[in-house]
């Protein structure tokens, strides 16, 4: 019964053997790395010294083409390193983000809408009063009531015109502010 346990221990040990470090790579800095997981997605293939079930000769198998099995030549899959899980949680945020911001331009653009008519609206109520003849006046510095000559008529309903024309028209390119 000795014998038996002693080649049954002697056989798992051999199996068991294959679940070490399978994966051996040299990383950036040009030191081995060793591992039961498959190497980073930036590791280049031509890095990865030995992997499950195929382990590449140091120098000499290098130099030489490669003629073994059609599977040997085949390109190593590795996972993508991307979690499908996350990656959706990304999309989803992108595209909240996306609509917030399309949100704010649209509440801006309406800001704009609404400060053109109101513009509009103050320049036509302008111009009426500076064509129906009455005498207007203002304040200057000095607190003095001064009364506008026809230069001065002349040139706010020039501006009053300006107004109207850029802002009762149809809406264009946004203005800087």
């Amino acid at each position: 019964m000795n014998v038996f346990t002693l080649a049954l221990l002697c056989a798992s040990s051999l199996f068991s053997a294959n679940a070490l470090a399978q994966w051996q790579w040299v990383d950036a800095q040009g030191r081995k790395v060793y591992s039961d997981l498959p190497p980073p997605v930036q590791v280049p293939v031509e890095r990865i010294i030995k992997q499950p079930g195929i382990a590449k000769a140091p120098a000499a198998a290098q130099a030489a083409p490669q003629t073994a099995s059609p599977a040997a030549a085949q390109p190593v899959h590795r996972g993508s390193g991307v979690d499908a899980q996350l990656q959706a949680r990304k999309t989803a945020e992108e595209a909240e983000q996306a609509r917030l911001e399309q949100a704010q331009a649209d509440a801006q653009e309406k800001k704009r809408a609404q400060a053109r008519q109101d513009n509009c609206a103050r320049a036509k109520a302008a111009q009426a009063a500076l064509t129906d003849g009455r005498l207007l006046s203002h304040t200057n510095a000095q607190g003095e009531r001064v009364f506008m000559d026809d230069a001065a008529r002349a040139a706010e309903r020039q501006r009053a015109q300006n107004t109207i024309t850029s802002d009762c028209g149809p809406a264009s390119a946004p203005r800087p502010q």
